[in-house]
């Protein structure tokens, strides 16, 4: 698995063109999943009009999203990543996630269903959310759960993708620089893993306003990669039996009391 961090550039024909080289690059590095960040398809500044973010968006089937899966197709590998999706609403957009795979068919896609309206940030000026979580997906590394950046913070959601089979989190990020945000961005990804005893996959954004720090982490919360500020390609494996192997040791998901908790009223 390969794990791109990301500095952003302005435009779709730049970014698209990074992409390119970065999913070849990954492809020839034998890799077998190459995972993006968040805003992926171009930076949206404070200066952009919501009118004018959702007359760059594009559908599933647009130039952006088939680009980039004619090129897993012809690098034989698999791709996660981000784009802004058009939505009926006017003059806003979906924060939505894909999966596409070696033969380059888009086999999942997520809408971002927690908007960033926190710490002075509102993303539902531009953005709407979507109205439901994704099945997990079966690829070569495992069933991949499907989240966004903001979705971290709620526990609920990566909870009911372990319990539906998920065996890795995969969070395209673009978390966003501020007082302990670096903390806690690296405390929600370990905590992630650790209460759901799978690995967690999540590319960040770097520079600009962005923390950086893509990272990786195992079921038992060790960081198996952190890039800390810099751009490029980081390699990790993933073990699907070291899962199997924590899950029987620290069996968190079979010892809930799911029998109970809806019992308490508030």
């Amino acid at each position: 698995m390969q794990l791109y961090n990301s500095r952003l550039p302005l435009t779709k024909k730049l970014i698209s063109k990074k992409i390119i080289n970065y999913i070849t690059k990954a492809a020839e590095g034998k890799a077998t999943l190459v995972a993006f960040p968040e805003f992926m398809m171009f930076y949206t500044n404070s200066s952009q009009t919501s009118n004018q973010l959702a007359n760059l968006a594009e559908t599933i089937q647009g130039n952006f999203v088939s680009t980039i899966g004619n090129t897993a197709k012809e690098n034989h590998i698999q791709v996660v990543g981000s784009f802004y999706e058009k939505s009926p609403k006017k003059n806003r957009v979906y924060d939505t996630s894909f999966v596409i795979d070696k033969s380059g068919k888009v086999i999942s896609t997520y809408r971002k269903i927690h908007l960033y309206d926190a710490l002075g940030f509102k993303e539902s000026n531009k953005m709407v959310k979507g109205s439901k979580i994704a099945k997990p997906v079966k690829t070569s590394l495992g069933k991949i759960g499907m989240m966004i950046c903001y979705d971290l913070r709620f526990p609920e959601m990566s909870r009911s993708l372990a319990v539906a089979g998920s065996e890795i989190l995969i969070a395209p990020s673009a978390w966003v620089k501020g007082n302990l945000k670096e903390e806690h961005w690296i405390t929600i990804n370990k905590t992630r893993a650790i209460e759901n005893g799978c690995y967690v996959i999540a590319p960040d954004q770097v520079g600009n306003i962005y923390c950086g720090r893509s990272i990786v982490v195992d079921p038992y919360g060790r960081i198996l990669l952190d890039m800390k500020k810099k751009q490029g390609i980081g390699y990790v494996n993933i073990d699907l039996e070291n899962i199997k192997k924590i899950r029987k040791v620290l069996p968190l998901l079979k010892n809930r009391r799911t029998d109970i908790y809806a019992t308490l009223k508030a």
